[in-house]
């Protein structure tokens, strides 16, 4: 199987998704600027297994991991979307100001508001 390797620029990408946790399985390879990137931007990085592989099982003196299959839940919490990153009035004040900033008032005002809804509807912000 082949390695997935996961550089700063894909902790961007994801970070600007909206991705809040990152698995890293057996087959992804982080760099190391990609972790301090995602240690910056708040990205959790989740491992399938609690335990590192060089430690021994024992199983008279710790619990079995139970392992988490890649179609049921995450080993992560679940978070409540309306409240995972900024809202929607945010987000429009933010590429309003942003766009008016390059383009000064070479911009209808009315124009870009569709325009912004239309970017909201199509990433599933509205």
């Amino acid at each position: 199987m082949a390695k997935i390797f996961i550089t700063e620029r894909d902790i961007e990408d994801m970070a600007k998704r909206g991705e809040l946790s990152l698995t890293l399985k057996d087959d992804v390879v982080l760099t190391e600027l990609a972790f301090e990137k995602a240690e910056r931007l708040g990205i959790v990085l989740l491992q399938p297994h609690q335990l590192p592989p060089a430690a021994p099982i024992r199983p008279y003196l710790s619990e079995p991991v139970a392992s988490h299959s890649s179609e049921g839940k995450t080993p992560c919490m679940r978070c409540n979307l309306e409240k995972a990153g900024p809202s929607e009035e945010d987000l429009r004040k933010r590429i309003r100001d942003s766009v008016k900033a390059k383009l000064g008032n070479q911009i209808d005002p009315a124009l870009l508001e569709t325009i912004i809804t239309r970017v909201l509807n199509n990433v599933g912000i509205k």
